[in-house]
């Protein structure tokens, strides 16, 4: 019998077993993981960029928006600002886009009221102008209820996502969405700051 098939000593349910070594191929692949895992765990481990799904991901997101938003340059948090977007259809589609994707859980599809107060009546807590709204998105409210989206979302996306948020108002029925909160007060209609109708003149149709 040849050298390599030599049949161990020992006999386990009446099945003997061949004392062949490993193939060739088999230790080389065994010793060329070992080898291949230790620079890999490093490489993976040491925070460099783009090492993973999530971060391809995230920098083409970073790279749409700074694409998407050459057109208008980086927005400001102001009134003016969200009352102009307000009135732009083009950019308010971003806007509710923004919502859609981040808002619905809390706020409802319609901006209705969920978990999250009605958006579509005249009753606020923390907003008396229109330009507070982004202030709202941006930095958060009643400590966890509303998160802050500041460190979230691009600057120009808190202030379309607020423009839409303003549109909003009076698009439903009286009491078709959820009660106004105990706390809420009734606020006057959006008011126009000054320039915001000649920036939206000026905006993209």
């Amino acid at each position: 019998m040849p050298e390599k098939d030599q049949i161990r000593s020992h006999v386990y349910d009446g099945i003997q077993e061949y004392d062949n070594p490993m193939p060739g191929w088999w230790v080389m692949l065994f010793w060329g993981c070992i080898f291949f895992a230790l620079p890999y765990w490093i490489y993976y481990e040491s925070g460099v960029p783009g090492r993973t799904i999530y971060d391809n991901y995230n920098e083409a997101v970073a790279d749409n928006l700074r694409l998407q938003f050459e057109e208008i340059g980086e927005l400001k948090l102001d009134s003016a600002t969200v009352y102009q977007y307000m009135n732009d259809p083009k950019w308010l589609k971003v806007g509710e886009s923004v919502f859609e994707m981040h808002c619905v859980a809390c706020h409802g599809a319609k901006g209705e009221g969920k978990v999250g107060p009605n958006l579509t009546d005249d009753y606020w807590i923390h907003v008396k102008e229109i330009g507070d709204i982004a202030k709202v998105v941006e930095k958060g409210a009643n400590g966890q209820a509303m998160p802050a989206w500041g460190n979230r979302l691009h600057p120009n996306e808190i202030a379309l996502v607020a423009s839409y948020v303003a549109s909003l108002r009076g698009s439903l029925p009286a009491g078709s969405g959820k009660a106004p909160e105990p706390n809420a007060k009734k606020i006057p209609a959006w008011q126009a700051p000054a320039g915001a109708a000649e920036k939206t003149e000026n905006s993209s149709p």
